[in-house]
C-alpha cells in the first residue's frame, strides 16, 4: 500500500481505513487506487469514531441566517417589528455572520423593518434581498444595507415559467445586477435560484458572470429540496474548481436532507451555510441552525464562530415568536435531546455521560440541561436517583413499588410527571414529600362570547393571603396567567396538554404542564378533574410548588 499525504502508512487503523473503503469499492465493482483515497479523505479520530470530510474543508465557515426572510416565508408565520428586531439582535449576539433581515421591496412595512435593523449597528453584515432588478436594488440601499442579495432563476423550468428569459438574456441581467449592485455597495451575494436543478455548464457559466461582475459570494441553493449530500457534494466539488470567490450554500428540507446537505456542501468546498433559527421556512423549511453548527463545531471540527451555549435559548425565542413548537425530539434544543427513560440508559448516563450521549456534544455546549425522564421504561437507579436530589430515601422494598407505579401509570398511555413521583413516593413511603408554599383558596371565571375571558385568584402563598387577576385567550388561559401573578418566583410554562380519561360530557380531564424556573430548569407537574379550568390551576400549583421545593433543597 502506498504511503499517503497526511496519514501513517505505518498505523494500524490506516491500514483498516484503506481497507475499509477498498472492501466497499469492490462490492460495487469500483477501483480506486489508495493513493486516490488519500486524495479525497482525510481521517480525523473522535472518541475512537474516524469520521473522513473533504481535503478541501476549510477550518471556518460563515453562518448567513435567513430567519427573517426565508423564515418568516413559512406558512403561518409573521413576526411583529418588535420581535424582527428581538430575533436579529440575538442573531447578532451569538455570533451570526450575515442576518438577511428581509426582502425590502415587497412592502413599505419590511423596507422599515429592514431600515430599522440595519440602523441597529450589529455586528452582523445587514443583508436585503433583491430581484435582478435595479428598483429592488435601490429600494434595499435606501435600508442602508451591507450587502445586496440578488438572485435570478437559472433552471430551464423557473427560467421559461417565471421570468420568461432566454439564457442569454440571464447571462447579461447577471453582469448587470452584479456590476450596478457593486457600483454602490462593497459587498453583493448573487444566488442562482433552482441551482441544483440548472444543467452544470451553464450553472457554472452564470457564477462566471456573476464573479467577472464583482460578485463577493455565489449562493447554490437547493431551491426544491431535490439534492441528496451525494450529487450536493458532486456539484460544489465541481464548482470549487471553476469559481474563485466564496460559495454559499442554501438547501431546502423537502425531504429531510437539508442539514446533511449543507454540512457535505462545507466538507467539499462551500465557505458559508446559510441557515434558520429551528429550520423554519417555505414549504418543509431550511437547514437547521442548531443542527448544522454543532455538526460543523463537533463532528467535524470546523469553527463557526457561533457562541453555541445560547443556541437552546434562541430557538425558545423564535418558536414563541413564530408560533411554531419545537418537537421533543428536535435535535440539539428538543426538550429529549439529552432526556433519558430506557432503565440501561439512565444507568449508564449516571456513571459516565458520554455511554448514551455523544460526548463531543453535551448539553452545556448548546445551553440545555440533562435529564431523566418517567416512563414505563424507567429503571431502579434513575427513580433513586430523582428522588435523592430532594432527600426523599426510600428503602429498596419502597422503591421497587414505586417503580411498579410509575411503570403502571405509564402502561395506561400517561405522562408520569416529576409531580407524580413525589406524590407515589409519599403514598408508599407515608411522607410528605412536597411542601405545600402555595395553596388555592378560590378561583373565579368570567368568560361568554361577548367578553373577555377574566379570572381571579385567591391564594395563600408562603403564609399569606395574595389575590390577582389576569385575561386571556381563553378561561384556562386566563386562569392560569391569574395564578402566576400571585406566584413568588418567576417562571414560564413551555408546554401544556390536557387529554380525557373518561369519556361523555362529564369526563374525567388530565392536565399536565411542563415549566421552566429562571434557570432554564423544568418541571412537570399535573391535575385530574371534571373542571378542566380547576385542573390546569392546580396543576399550575402542584408545578410552583415543586419548584420551590426543589430549589430549596441543597
Amino acid at each position: 500500500m502506498m504511503p499517503c499525504h497526511g496519514i501513517d502508512s505505518d498505523s494500524n487503523s490506516d491500514l483498516g481505513v484503506h481497507f475499509f473503503f477498498q472492501v466497499i469499492l469492490q462490492q460495487n465493482s469500483l477501483s480506486l487506487h489508495s493513493s486516490d483515497i488519500c486524495v479525497c479523505l482525510r481521517q480525523k479520530l473522535l472518541w475512537g469514531i474516524a469520521f473522513f470530510v473533504e481535503s478541501m474543508s476549510p477550518k471556518r465557515v460563515t453562518v448567513f441566517d435567513t430567519t427573517l426572510r426565508d423564515g418568516e416565508q413559512t406558512p403561518g408565520v409573521s413576526f411583529t417589528l418588535e420581535q424582527k428586531l428581538d430575533i436579529a439582535r440575538i442573531l447578532s449576539e451569538v455570533g451570526v455572520h450575515a442576518i438577511e433581515a428581509g426582502f425590502p421591496a415587497s412592502s413599505e412595512q419590511e423596507k422599515e423593518t429592514v431600515s430599522r435593523i440595519a440602523a441597529e449597528g450589529h455586528s452582523a453584515v445587514i443583508c436585503g434581498l433583491s430581484r435582478s432588478r435595479v428598483e429592488d436594488v435601490n429600494t434595499c440601499l435606501d435600508c442602508d444595507v451591507d450587502m445586496v442579495h440578488v438572485f435570478i432563476p437559472t433552471s430551464d423550468i423557473q427560467r421559461e415559467n417565471t421570468i420568461k428569459k432566454s439564457r442569454e438574456e440571464v447571462l447579461a441581467i447577471t453582469g448587470e445586477i452584479v456590476g450596478y449592485v457593486r457600483d454602490h455597495l462593497g459587498q453583493c451575494m448573487f444566488s442562482a435560484m433552482d441551482a441544483t436543478r440548472t444543467d452544470l455548464p451553464y450553472l457554472i457559466e452564470v457564477f462566471k458572470a456573476a464573479a467577472d461582475a464583482g460578485a463577493t459570494v455565489v449562493n447554490v441553493p437547493d431551491t426544491v429540496g431535490v439534492y441528496t449530500p451525494t450529487k450536493i457534494r458532486s456539484l460544489i466539488s465541481a464548482l470549487a474548481e471553476e469559481i474563485k470567490i466564496p460559495i454559499d450554500i442554501h438547501c431546502h428540507n423537502d425531504f429531510g436532507l437539508a442539514v446533511a446537505n449543507t454540512t457535505t456542501a462545507v466538507e467539499a468546498g462551500a465557505s458559508q451555510v446559510q441557515v434558520t433559527v429551528n429550520g423554519i421556512g417555505e414549504r418543509a423549511g431550511n437547514a437547521d441552525i442548531a443542527q448544522t453548527v454543532m455538526i460543523l463545531e463537533s463532528i467535524e471540527g470546523i469553527s463557526t464562530g457561533i457562541e453555541t451555549t445560547r443556541l437552546v435559548e434562541m430557538s425558545r425565542l423564535v418558536s414563541r415568536y413564530s408560533g411554531i413548537p419545537i418537537l421533543p425530539v428536535q435535535p440539539v434544543v428538543g426538550d429529549n435531546a439529552f432526556a433519558h427513560e430506557s432503565g440501561i440508559h439512565s444507568h449508564g448516563i449516571m456513571a459516565n455521560s458520554q455511554t448514551f450521549e455523544p460526548g463531543i456534544m453535551t448539553p452545556e455546549m448548546v445551553g440545555h440541561r440533562r435529564r431523566l425522564a418517567l416512563g414505563k421504561h424507567v429503571g431502579r437507579h434513575a427513580v433513586r436517583q430523582m428522588l435523592s436530589l430532594v432527600h426523599i430515601n426510600p428503602s429498596d422494598t419502597e422503591l421497587d413499588l414505586i417503580v411498579d407505579r410509575i411503570k403502571t401509570i405509564s402502561a395506561r398511555g400517561r405522562r408520569v410527571t416529576d409531580h407524580d413521583l413525589y406524590v407515589i413516593a409519599e403514598d408508599v413511603m407515608g411522607i410528605q414529600a412536597v411542601a405545600k408554599t402555595v395553596e388555592l383558596r378560590d378561583i373565579a371565571i368570567m368568560s361568554g362570547n361577548h367578553c373577555i375571558p377574566t379570572a381571579s385568584v385567591r391564594a395563600c402563598v408562603l403564609g399569606t393571603e395574595k389575590a390577582g387577576s389576569a385575561i386571556g385567550n381563553g378561561p384556562v388561559d386566563a386562569a392560569v396567567k391569574a395564578v402566576l401573578s400571585v406566584m413568588p418566583i418567576g417562571i414560564q410554562l413551555k408546554d401544556f396538554r390536557i387529554e380525557a380519561i373518561s369519556g361523555g360530557t362529564d369526563a374525567i380531564g388530565h392536565v399536565t404542564i411542563t415549566v421552566e424556573d429562571p434557570e432554564g430548569r423544568t418541571y412537570d407537574a399535573s391535575s385530574s378533574g371534571d373542571d378542566i379550568v380547576l385542573a390546569s390551576a392546580e396543576a399550575m400549583i402542584n408545578a410552583i410548588n415543586l419548584v420551590r421545593y426543589t430549589q430549596k433543597s441543597p
